[in-house]
């Protein structure tokens, strides 16, 4: 398999993920903006929505105010922000199309398709008429597409690589989201009981309710808590339930198989970090995260390492030999 293959392929996948990952929160942002909550906490709240991309700079080089709109706008349409959900899905086709010929016609035809209807949706300006309509239908052809991949595509290296793709960027977003907002509650001032979760239990509801909410996990909380919703909680679910689909346990168990099946001669070293860190998932717990190094120097440790391995991924299989 040609390594460019292989790098148009992975990030083809990786573009979908962030595409959804930036819906699913600007979605839940845009709801969160319709309960009362004092301006402060509103901006806050936008511009925790640019932490979590790693995105302050690159906005304020656009925008001298931080507004909701202008930060939709940013992150929705935004051809110069690389990370825009219209960016996303450029790359993604013109990734498809750069390898046309591995693609089957119904993936082609769902990428080329998802395009020219977010052309559509931008041109009728969907996301300002009616920006919960438009997450939703992005989340619903991100879904399309990795269905199609699933259940069209060879179970052979260009599928393997696309899953690569797809489980860096969900592993790096999930940990991005979770430490930001974490983070951010960590307010001076605010009473807080032995789980780190504010006393005012009607904003605590909604605050953590809207992390869950931002990958699907609500009802799978409820599901296995059959409680009230605590911060401690929700991290072990995000972090360390391998039967939760986006958590960083279940990525990290995904990427060590598939890269099982493309192991070459140069990838042994990059094996071994995968299954020492997924090792430490599995079995990892959160007490023992909250009473030694903390949630936060945790994630960005895990975020340090699934950095070095896309770039040893890139070194193993994706660059061209002698470079």
């Amino acid at each position: 398999m040609l390594s460019r293959t292989a790098d148009h392929v992975l990030w083809m996948c990786r573009y979908v993920e962030r595409a959804e990952n930036i819906a699913r929160m600007l979605g839940v942002n845009a709801y969160m903006s319709l309960l009362p909550r004092g301006d402060r906490t509103q901006r806050q709240s936008w511009q925790a929505m640019l932490r979590i991309s790693e995105l302050e700079n690159s906005y304020a080089e656009r925008h001298a105010v931080l507004s909701a709109e202008s930060v939709l706008h940013f992150l929705v349409e935004d051809p110069g922000n690389p990370s825009s959900i219209y960016a996303c899905l450029r790359a993604c086709r013109e990734n498809a199309r750069a390898v046309r010929g591995s693609l089957t016609t119904e993936l082609w035809e769902t990428c080329n398709t998802t395009w020219l209807a977010l052309l559509s949706e931008l041109e009728n300006d969907t996301p300002r008429r009616d920006p919960e309509r438009f997450f939703e239908w992005v989340k619903f052809r991100t879904h399309l597409m990795r269905g199609v991949i699933e259940n069209t595509m060879l179970d052979d290296e260009v599928l393997h690589f696309m899953r690569l793709g797809m489980h860096l960027e969900r592993a790096d977003n999930m940990a991005r989201m979770l430490d930001v907002r974490f983070h951010e509650q960590d307010v001076p001032g605010l009473p807080y009981d032995r789980d780190g979760m504010d006393m005012d239990t009607s904003s605590g509801f909604y605050r953590w309710s809207a992390i869950l909410a931002c990958v699907s996990a609500l009802e799978i909380y409820r599901k296995v808590y059959r409680d009230v919703i605590t911060p401690s909680r929700v991290a072990e679910l995000l972090i360390f339930n391998g039967a939760m689909p986006s958590s960083l346990l279940a990525s990290m168990r995904s990427l060590k198989h598939n890269l099982a099946l493309i192991a070459n001669g140069r990838s042994a070293e990059t094996e071994r970090l995968v299954g020492r860190l997924l090792a430490e998932l599995e079995y990892g717990r959160i007490e023992d995260i909250l009473r030694g190094q903390g949630l936060h120097r945790f994630l960005t440790d895990f975020l340090a390492r699934i950095n070095d391995l896309g770039s040893r991924i890139s070194q193993d299989f994706l660059a061209l030999p002698g470079r």
